[in-house]
């Protein structure tokens, strides 16, 4: 049986040994340690732990404070208070003055599952790619947060880091280099490109299966970092297979779609381009497979579009 994790409880792990090697990193948290794992650095390091209360705004502006007087701050909340009640704090006092503040958004997507719309972060990819200076990492399983997490620390500069709070399988092979801004091809293939990001590199992977049975060569691309986006990995991909289908646990506005339609009509590069997200609608109460399923984002869904944008390279059509 595949073995299973949460994501915040690697990057947890990763956390405590980027504590013991780096004296001046300080974890701070909205009053919700034991939901995000952080009460284990706090356990740890209690001199180096801030708990802000219910107050997001102040937290990031605490962390603003902390960095600069040249600490790594590391401020944690659900990812629907930490990108959307801060915004003015993450962008007058983070992302304008370019501080070193990493911001970390546990239960994006669906993963708050049963506590509904209000929890449930459906756009933060798209706020924080849209404010300058700011990396934003959506790592595909719990072995990845690890990595994006040390990735996160060692990057001088504003980064928002996305975590599902759903339990995963290893998605990605492990000892798989992990580049800030450098996309990770998971499949070989011509005929079409898979791209995906977080929670959804999986359903990609096993959409390549099922294609695979059709006689269909699936390139499998995982987007960890949105931005920077990796333009040449997609630019290549539209190149050789000629079809692409971005998939994501966000709204399409704004997020890993928006940004691969983006790149491409920047430089002409027409093809074939299906998209899978949250369409302009807030979530529900409902388990999260439940949820992927009744927006459309399973394994599925992913192989029909791919279909749908090879049946459109096979008509002559250039959308």
């Amino acid at each position: 049986m595949t073995a299973t994790a949460i994501m915040k409880e690697l990057y947890i792990d990763s956390l405590l040994e980027l504590g013991r090697e780096y004296p001046r990193l300080v974890v701070l948290d909205a009053d919700l340690a034991v939901a995000n794992g952080t009460d284990r650095f706090q356990a740890r390091f209690p001199e180096r732990f801030v708990n802000a209360g219910i107050a997001e705004q102040n937290m990031v502006g605490v962390a603003a404070g902390l960095a600069a007087s040249g600490l790594i701050p590391v401020a944690h909340s659900i990812a629907v208070f930490a990108t959307g009640r801060p915004f003015g704090q993450l962008r007058q006092s983070v992302s304008y003055s370019e501080m070193n503040v990493k911001i970390v958004g546990g239960y994006a997507g669906f993963s708050a599952g049963a506590d509904g719309a209000s929890h449930q972060s459906v756009i933060d990819i798209a706020i924080m790619r849209a404010l300058p200076h700011f990396t934003v990492l959506v790592p595909a399983d719990p072995w990845q947060a690890q990595a994006a997490a040390r990735a996160m620390v060692e990057h001088h500069g504003p980064v928002y880091l996305r975590l599902c709070n759903a339990p995963l399988s290893q998605a990605i092979p492990p000892d798989t280099p992990f580049q800030l801004g450098r996309a990770q091809q998971l499949r070989q293939g011509n005929d079409v490109t898979l791209i995906a990001t977080g929670c959804l590199v999986a359903a990609a992977l096993q959409a390549a299966d099922t294609l695979r049975e059709e006689g269909i060569e699936a390139r499998v691309l995982n987007i960890h970092t949105i931005k920077p986006l990796d333009e040449e990995a997609i630019h290549q991909a539209a190149a050789d297979t000629g079809a692409l289908v971005v998939a994501e646990e966000h709204s399409l506005i704004g997020g890993l779609g928006s940004a691969v339609s983006e790149l491409l009509a920047d430089s002409n590069q027409s093809v074939p381009l299906r998209r899978l997200g949250i369409r302009d609608r807030f979530g529900e109460s409902g388990s999260q497979d439940e949820l992927l399923q009744s927006h459309g984002l399973t394994s599925a869904d992913i192989a029909r579009e791919a279909h749908s944008a090879l049946d459109t390279m096979g008509s002559g059509l250039d959308i």
